[in-house]
């Protein structure tokens, strides 16, 4: 048995050896360096002399030695991307590695954020949040072109940068999937259970340089909640890990585990990009000696997945025999941000559960790219030493080329090229004529000879800019065919012949000046066309003009200096572009009215941009809130009028009800509802509190509330309403702290002027604005969303603060005081994560309203729970419990629908 180890570890050690010397398939780029050279691993790295774009920082980070960490390569914030490109094997599996080290090498302590793209798929957004912490990505692929594109750009904050880029080529079949023609898999966890110490294992005890993490680091939730009883254990003896079809895990990380002595091992931790679906693998080895007598058996539990539960491991017996490798895992698994997990023994395992290493990567959907790709590769290669031809990647996505603009369909078409000046020689080339979505071309200023070709597979050309060349022939009659032409330009050339008729009889604006032979054909009819048309049209502006002097003049003479304002436009009639019919079913009130029942606005019980509100009581005693507007302009009154017409059609328990209105001697006045309660501001951190602040499953409810509101104004109401300023002084409560949204209406006549509300909907219908998640971080936090002290330094938002909290695992870092630990955690969690999907960038990334209205039901059903525990009226819940602890890593399903939809049949586990 000895001898058999003792040859497969000189094998293993041969090939560690030979991989160390040749690194085949390794890149290994340092971004901003100088010099070639070979790190401590037995690395070789070279400069990124090949790009040429951006411009190199030294930095210095306190205990960082490393060469390649010592410079990077930055790049302007601008709408370009910037690409490195690499050469890759097709139908060969890689891992491609990113690492950012900022360093504050601009002198600005202003953390950058900005995406990173493979080709035309977007990997990952770059949040620095710390200007000594690294940060980096990891993808792996299948490589189905002879290079790949690394792309940096969409800087929010700061500017782009990269530190190093690294490229490592996998051997045979690891990491084959069924999805990879599909999908990338974004490395998420890589953990070696068991460390020695804080380092990595990689490079050379991975012959691949996978970055196999410690689970001794010791950071916010990272591998916390730790089962009593786990223990550390190691070996020196070599470990089998050539399974068929495997990942081969290195030897080192196989040597070491944990074991769980009192029969469970149970951690949580986040998982980056998450929740979504994956790729998950653990790994394991038998590497304790037990007595024959022992067995150890163990299951894994997933909350919210029992079928999982139902799989035994026994791991001698399923990898035939000591110190060999088994790898069970899921190649499609629906997981959580925050994941718990816990393996338990059976009841017939006389020893507790043992792991070694575990390894979790997110699918991300591959992005087909632009469909004009080859042809406008094809033009590319004609010019491939000039640098508008090096900006790589896809040429439409992320962002465009500089010299190119494309449509918004998913697999986008070039619009438009603009190609002025670049010194290009030789025919226009032909692939332009193949670009069927083209609307502009922009070839002026080179050195282009021959003849023009033929565009009539550019049918929707507008534009034509082929001026200042050395373009020779005749206008080809092909230009009359397309019948979208606007502009064609092509003087100083060397034309000849005569201009087609159809040119000159379209309306085409025509500049050929300049081709000493080229003429005009016979237009003398439609000069006279031209001649007559410009005539009658330059009357008629004359016309309107002296029309338009006199009805100003008209109008200015008759204009009422002050005084009612119904006497030029009743109250019961509105220029409205809902219609009458709505805004005659709302109830006119007269001012007389409203100052009996403010008492001549009296009582001020709020204000804002719009104006003033005021309480009020009819004669009848219905207790009335009055909103008196600023704006008395004549596009305020069509604004108002929209107003009145728009909140009489709404009618939800979660709005505030709309009574009527009022427009008279100058005043646009609006009636509501009174809200006894006043606003969730006030009762989170108004100056009331603690008089008025309010425990976290009345926050839930609130947010329940006004998430239903929100849901009516997307699906309720046709036109569908997107509410563009939802935030805690617009959700109003009432006497029994029922929360309703306010401030709703089409109009917001305020002092920036700008439209909080469209129902032309410019938003995404049942999406959520980012507002909503604000609001979900208000309400566990207690913190405004906008402060100056409060966040720390260099951060004045709640969202940027809040994500750092959750992202690190620090939730109770975010909760507020005032909640006094009355609350269970796994709610608090189940908020902050889908907050966090609330604000995400893009509409399509964030959740619909229905989907958070769940997520809240269910933080509800969790609060309920508990609270029936600590009134001592259940013995079969507990904060403290393990059911409680892992159901922070609930598969989050209702979010699934953004991310990947594979047949659920094939999520069984397969052993390799």
């Amino acid at each position: 048995m000895e001898s058999r180890f003792f040859i497969f570890f000189l094998w293993f050690l041969f090939l560690l050896i030979n991989g160390s010397r040749a690194q085949p398939g390794f890149v290994s780029l340092d971004c901003g360096g100088k010099d070639n050279f070979t790190d401590e691993l037995g690395l070789e790295w070279t400069p990124d002399t090949q790009m040429i774009s951006g411009d190199i920082a030294n930095i210095s980070v306190l205990n960082e030695t490393r060469t390649q960490y010592m410079t990077l390569r930055y790049f302007p914030a601008d709408n370009r991307k910037y690409c490195y490109t690499l050469d890759v094997i097709p139908r060969n599996r890689y891992l491609v590695r990113a690492t950012f080290l900022y360093g504050n090498f601009d002198n600005n302590n202003f953390y950058p954020k900005f995406d990173i793209s493979l080709g035309a798929t977007r990997w990952a957004t770059i949040v620095i949040s710390d200007a000594n912490t690294m940060e980096y990505q990891e993808l792996i692929f299948l490589a189905t072109d002879p290079s790949i594109s690394v792309c940096l750009s969409n800087a929010t904050t700061g500017q782009p940068f990269i530190s190093t880029l690294e490229l490592r080529r996998f051997n045979g079949s690891i990491y084959m999937n069924e999805f990879e023609n599909d999908f990338f898999m974004s490395v998420s966890a890589r953990i070696n259970f068991g460390a020695e110490s804080d380092d990595p294992v990689r490079y050379p005890d991975d012959p691949f340089d996978r970055i196999w993490a410690s689970d001794t680091i010791k950071k916010a939730n990272y591998l916390v909640d730790v089962a009593a009883g786990t223990e550390r254990v190691s070996t020196k003896m070599p470990i089998d890990v050539s399974t068929v079809n495997g990942e081969m895990p290195p030897q080192k990380a196989m040597q070491t585990a944990v074991v769980g002595r009192n029969g469970s091992l149970t951690y949580r931790l986040n998982l980056d990009g998450f929740p979504g679906f994956g790729w998950a693998f653990v790994y394991f080895a038998e590497i304790e000696d037990l007595d024959p007598s022992d067995t150890r058996k163990f299951r894994l539990v997933l909350p919210g997945d029992p079928d999982i539960s139902k799989l035994v491991v026994n791991i001698q017996e399923n990898a035939h025999g000591k110190y060999r490798l088994y790898e069970p895992g899921y190649f499609n698994l629906s997981l959580p941000f925050v994941l718990s997990f816990r393996f338990g023994k059976t009841a017939d395992s006389t020893v507790g559960p043992l792991l070694n290493a575990m390894e979790i990567n997110r699918y991300v959907k591959r992005t087909g790219g632009s469909l004009d790709g080859p042809v406008i590769s094809s033009i590319i290669s004609r010019y491939s030493s000039a640098n508008w031809t090096n900006e790589g990647g896809d040429p439409c996505l992320p962002v465009p080329w500089s010299w190119i603009r494309c449509d918004s369909d998913i697999l986008p078409r070039i619009t438009s090229i603009k190609l002025s000046g670049k010194n290009l020689t030789g025919n226009i080339p032909p692939e332009l004529t193949k670009l069927s979505s083209l609307v502009e071309l922009w070839l002026d200023g080179n050195s282009l000879t021959g003849p023009i070709p033929d565009f009539s597979g550019c049918p929707n050309l507008q534009i034509i800019h082929l001026e200042n060349n050395q373009l020779s022939g005749e206008l080809p009659s092909s230009l009359e065919g397309l019948t979208s032409l606007k502009e064609l330009y092509v003087q100083n050339n060397m034309l000849t012949g005569s201009v087609p008729s159809g040119l000159l009889n379209n309306g085409v604006i025509l500049n050929y000046t300049g081709n000493i032979n080229l003429r005009k054909g016979d237009s003398n009819h439609s000069r006279k066309k031209i001649i007559i048309g410009s005539t009658v049209g330059a009357s008629a502006l004359l016309l309107a003009t002296i029309a338009s002097c006199i009805l100003l003049q008209k109008g200015k003479k008759s204009s009422p200096k002050k005084g009612r304002l119904e006497q030029n436009l009743p109250p019961q009639r509105f220029v409205s572009s809902f219609g009458d019919a709505a805004t005659e079913a709302a109830h006119c009130f007269t001012l007389a009215e409203l100052e009996e029942a403010t008492r001549n606005f009296e009582k001020k019980v709020g204000s804002g941009g719009f104006g003033v509100v005021y309480y009020g009581k009819l004669k009848d005693g219905k207790e009335i809130a009055v909103k008196v507007l600023t704006n008395n302009s004549f596009q305020g009154k069509r604004e108002f009028s929209n107003e009145v017409a728009l909140l009489s059609r709404i009618h939800h328990r979660n709005l505030v009800q709309f009574l009527g209105f009022c427009q008279e001697d100058g005043k646009s006045i609006l009636v509501y509802e009174f809200m006894h309660n006043g606003t969730l501001k006030e009762h989170l951190y108004g100056p009331q509190l603690p008089d008025r602040s309010i425990n976290w499953i009345r926050r839930l409810e609130i947010a329940e509330d006004a998430a239903k509101g929100i849901e009516y104004l997307h699906t309720g109401c046709v036109p569908s309403i997107i509410h563009r300023d939802v935030k805690t002084s617009n959700i109003l409560l009432d006497k029994n702290m029922r929360a309703k949204v306010s401030d709703f209406g089409l109009s917001k006549l305020a002092v920036d002027g700008a439209s909080h509300v469209s129902s032309i909907v410019r938003g995404t219908v049942g999406y959520l604005d980012p507002d909503f998640g604000v609001i979900l971080l208000e309400l566990i936090s207690g913190q405004e969303a906008i402060s100056n002290e409060n966040f720390g330094l260099n951060c004045r938002n709640i969202v940027q603060w809040a994500k750092l909290h959750i992202e690190s695992g620090d939730i109770q870092g975010i909760i507020d005081p005032a909640l006094h630990n009355d609350y269970d955690i796994q709610s608090i969690w189940k908020i902050a994560e889908k907050a966090l999907m609330c604000v995400q960038p893009h509409g399509s990334m964030r959740p619909s309203i229905s989907e958070v209205i769940k997520e809240i039901q269910d933080a509800i059903s969790i609060e309920r729970g508990a609270e029936a525990v600590r009134e001592g009226s259940s013995d079969d819940i507990s904060r403290h419990s393990m059911h409680s602890s892992l159901h922070a890593g609930s598969v989050d399903l209702g979010a699934s629908d953004h991310y990947l939809s594979i047949d659920e049949s094939i999520t069984r586990p397969t052993a390799r």
